[in-house]
């Protein structure tokens, strides 16, 4: 007669553990790999093989590549937009003055691991990705912000009313991702992206501020 083991209130099933375990492994390695060869670079083979388990247990948990990357930049970049959240209610200035901020914040904080950002940007061109992916322009985060950053400058009377907020925010994403070609192309350092990055907010300022 076999016996049932009775499972403590709170206590994590082994083969739930396990999983949860082989789950951070693929996750650290892929992050390793991701940021040293890039999406395109970097194969489920290799992330398995680093990571130490086999390539069934990687696909057992995520169902393709761009979502393990998807998880990987969740993870660091929930700081990231802490930090936005601390900073951008206290700012004073306009509102291409306050994107400019919000931008430069970026820039620092992906300047330790621009490759990896890259591979961030370079999966939102990946059309065999699965919904579950969230690539870069798929994470609400960046467009939230920016938002809220518009609609207090149309409250504050230097964002013009009649502009759709969506396609401004669309302008500046698509500046800023546009702007990390400068990485491979200048071998350009944070202080550059922001410089450039800088200007072109004030290019698209111009087409959202009232008409004088």
């Amino acid at each position: 007669m076999s016996a049932e083991v009775e499972q403590l209130p709170g206590q994590i099933p082994q083969r739930q553990s396990q999983k949860e375990a082989t789950r951070q492994r693929v996750i650290a390695s892929a992050h390793e790999l991701f940021d040293t060869h890039g999406y395109q670079g970097t194969t489920i083979r290799e992330i398995a093989r680093h990571a130490g388990v086999s390539v069934g247990s990687v696909f057992t948990t995520f169902a393709s590549k761009g979502e393990i990357l998807s998880e990987v930049m969740q993870a660091r970049l929930c700081p990231l937009y802490a930090e936005i959240d601390r900073v951008m209610p206290h700012l004073r200035g306009s509102t291409a003055d306050r994107l400019r901020t919000m931008f430069a914040i970026h820039f620092e904080f992906e300047a330790k691991h621009v490759r990896l950002f890259m591979s961030h940007i370079a999966a939102a061109f990946d059309w065999t990705l699965p919904s579950t992916a969230r690539p870069y322009g798929q994470t609400p985060r960046l467009q939230d912000a920016i938002r809220e950053t518009l609609k207090r400058g149309q409250t504050e009377g230097d964002v013009r009313l009649d502009v759709d907020l969506q396609e401004i925010i669309d302008l500046l994403m698509s500046a800023y991702a546009w702007t990390y070609r400068l990485v491979i192309t200048r071998d350009a350092d944070v202080k550059a992206l922001i410089g450039v990055m800088d200007r072109q907010i004030g290019l698209i300022a111009e087409g959202f501020s009232p008409r004088t």
